[in-house]
């Protein structure tokens, strides 16, 4: 393989570049993503972005992210956002995960609901993660609410995706899971209930969570309350000792 040589940034190197960003051979596209971050050039910003977008591999597309960091954010940032409107799939979930790199929260505001109820599972996934991380205060208590109406969406994966974006936001969302570990659909509560045992316990695991959470369903919501009761007063009762 022939290093990607960026020391100078004039245009047939430029080009050169740009090139192997779509070589066939993902070694070829990893090594000039690098070169790309390595040394930031705003010129290469489209073909980073429109990488990004057709990318098979996942390592060339996080450090295809990575190369999109490096570049300022004024300039970076502008074009990011037009993917979040993109038909492409892979576009808008890269275009989200290039945010959460970024962490600039000034775009909190261009998350949308439609993106956090986006079809593809992928996106909302993505969509969650970024909106956690970029939320301001005052919006919590809504960001609550719009992902709580998730809960049993998808198979195992995106539970627990959806579980830990809700355990990142903090104690604010205690209320709203306990509204919805009421809810008369099983799968619906027992999701909600496997989230506020993450809550109360990071350690317990997400399977071992469902579970148990399965189980207090299974009781019924009054024994199910008795249990929860009991368990809050073993543990403040351990907390005294």
């Amino acid at each position: 393989m022939v290093p990607i040589n960026t020391a100078s940034n004039d245009t047939p190197q430029r080009a050169h570049l740009a090139a192997a960003l779509s070589a066939e051979n993902s070694s070829v596209r990893l090594q000039a993503a690098l070169a790309a971050g390595s040394h930031p050039d705003p010129a290469l910003l489209e073909e980073l972005v429109e990488r990004c977008a057709v990318e098979p591999d996942f390592f060339v597309r996080d450090m295809l992210s990575w190369a999109l960091t490096r570049l300022p954010p004024e300039t970076a940032l502008p074009r990011i956002r037009r993917e979040l409107d993109s038909a492409r799939v892979r576009a808008r979930s890269q275009a989200l995960h290039t945010l959460s790199k970024i962490g600039d929260r000034s775009a909190w505001t261009w998350i949308t609901r439609d993106m956090l109820r986006d079809a593809d599972d992928e996106v909302a996934r993505t969509a969650w993660r970024v909106a956690v991380a970029l939320v301001p205060e005052h919006a919590r208590p809504g960001l609550v609410g719009e992902l709580v109406g998730q809960f049993g969406r998808g198979g195992r994966d995106v539970q627990l995706s959806l579980s830990r974006a809700l355990v990142d936001l903090g104690d604010v969302v205690e209320p709203a899971l306990l509204v919805a570990a009421a809810n008369p659909d099983p799968v619906v509560a027992a999701h909600a209930r496997a989230t506020g045992l993450l809550l109360r316990d990071p350690e317990i695991g997400f399977d071992a969570a469902v579970h148990e959470a399965r189980r207090l369903v299974a009781l019924g919501a009054d024994r199910a309350a008795d249990v929860d009761g009991a368990a809050d007063a073993t543990g403040d009762a351990g907390a005294d000792r």
